[in-house]
């Protein structure tokens, strides 16, 4: 059972990219840093937050979010800072105003339209395909003839 558990956490271990010295003395500043970074993108990595890359900008993000938490600001103000200089990139989550929530509903937008317009194509192929209800007189003429060949 030891061996499992120490297996598990040999293999967690790269998980935990914040190093020893970027840790804060303060346990509640730490706690703040730690929520931010988990919503930062790592540039390089780009799927990762910053608080599991191992990427030295990912190092350099850290730092300066526990540098701004030390300098006393909110973590609105950290986290406004850094997306004014990287950009809205940098979110795991980027807000859902302006251009972003038009491209978050474009998606199911062309979706509905997708389904709208096969519906109206299937509707379509479906009314060419009806018969007639009843042969004209001359149809009906036209197909005895044909019978009595």
């Amino acid at each position: 059972m030891k061996r499992l558990l120490l297996i598990v956490l040999l293999l967690a271990s790269p998980v935990w990219a914040v190093e020893p010295d970027e840790v804060l003395d303060d346990p509640v500043l730490e706690e703040r840093a730690r929520d931010i970074s988990a919503g930062l993108r790592c540039l390089v990595c780009r799927n990762e937050s910053i608080d599991e890359s191992h990427a030295e900008l990912a190092r350099d993000l850290r730092l300066l979010v526990r540098e701004r938490l030390v300098a006393g600001d909110e973590d609105t103000e950290v986290v406004s800072y850094i997306v004014e200089r990287y950009g809205e990139y940098v979110l795991l989550r980027p807000n859902l105003e302006g251009a972003n929530l038009l491209l978050w509903l474009a998606g199911p937008a062309m979706a509905l339209f997708g389904l709208l317009m096969a519906i109206l194509f299937i509707r379509g192929q479906s009314s060419q395909r009806r018969t007639p209800d009843g042969l004209s007189e001359a149809e009906k003429e036209r197909v005895a003839e044909l019978m009595k060949d």
